[in-house]
């Protein structure tokens, strides 16, 4: 024991004090677990929505960096497989656009939009909006409209949609007056549903493009048979998507959804003929939700 150093009662206590001076400055452990994962969840949501607004602006340019390329080179059609440029759709829906019937419908758009005297909407670069802005790992919901807006400007790619500054049609205003009562949400100025969609709401209309003032003139052209492919594939590859079918054209689809794996919920059409024949009250919003938050996938915020 020679030469060890003696300890006094003061060595004894020191380094205990210090433990226990550290421990009372830190906060309680379940504080600070709470806190972080209420971080964490709002977090998780913005981030998400970032994510989802950076990959439709990428998405948007790219479309309209290939129209404008096309017309500067003077033919002013760009093909539908060069239009669908959202990677997880091109892959699920990969052979779909090299199939006869989708190369005889670009042959019949190639001629409207070059060789026809009435405008065709949406816009070229529109025409896959809604499969270029809603990812198809992120389809939580499904929309499903039959044609888009005939009217100068109203198009936009995402069913029942309209840009800003357009006056909001009838079945939107319609939709409008049932989030309210479903779920109190106060009645937006404009039309534009872009924030549905990068949430995970895919606003697919089953017949893609339209002539300027003639309802479903592009009609049993094609169209139908690709979107119905789309559903498939969302069926098929996906489950517990919830899919919002309105109106007797909407729900002729359901034929091609899986019902053990995903929810389907119908109701009319939010059209004025038809909203007060069950679209009011049927609360499809919260009960979307309801049936996201129990499967724990974040649920939608509808307000726009």
């Amino acid at each position: 024991m020679a030469g060890a150093p003696s300890k006094t009662l003061m060595d004894f206590f020191q380094q205990p004090a210090a433990k226990r001076l550290k421990r009372v400055s830190s906060p309680p452990l379940s504080s600070s677990l709470n806190d972080a994962a209420t971080i964490t969840t709002d977090q998780k949501r913005r981030m998400e929505f970032n994510k989802a607004l950076a990959i439709s602006k990428r998405n948007l340019k790219l479309c309209s960096d290939k129209v404008s390329q096309s017309i500067a080179a003077g033919s002013g059609y760009v093909k539908l497989e060069e239009l669908l440029v959202e990677e997880t759709w091109s892959e699920v829906l990969s052979g779909e656009l090299q199939k006869p019937y989708a190369k005889k419908l670009g042959e019949f758009l190639e001629s409207e939009i070059c060789n026809g005297s009435t405008p065709i909407y949406p816009p070229q670069h529109l025409i896959f909006n809604a499969l270029n802005t809603t990812p198809f790992d992120r389809v939580k919901a499904v929309i499903i409209g039959q044609d888009p807006y005939h009217g100068p400007g109203q198009a936009m790619g995402l069913s029942f949609s309209v840009p800003d500054g357009v006056k909001v049609p009838s079945s939107l205003v319609n939709i409008y007056k049932e989030l309210q009562k479903d779920l109190g949400c106060s009645i937006p100025s404009n039309g534009n549903l872009e924030r549905w969609a990068m949430q995970g709401v895919l606003l697919l209309n089953a017949v893609l493009t339209v002539r300027h003032h003639q309802a479903n003139s592009h009609a049993k052209k094609g169209w139908e048979q690709f979107t119905d492919a789309v559903i498939g594939a969302i069926s098929q590859n996906r489950s517990g998507v919830v899919f919002l079918l309105w109106g007797n054209y909407a729900q002729a689809k359901s034929r091609l959804i899986d019902e053990s794996k995903h929810h389907i919920l119908k109701s009319a059409h939010p059209s004025g003929l038809s909203a007060n024949r069950g679209f009011f009250g049927c609360r499809h919003f919260s009960r979307t939700n309801e049936i996201l938050e129990k499967m724990g996938i974040s649920s939608i915020d509808w307000q726009l």
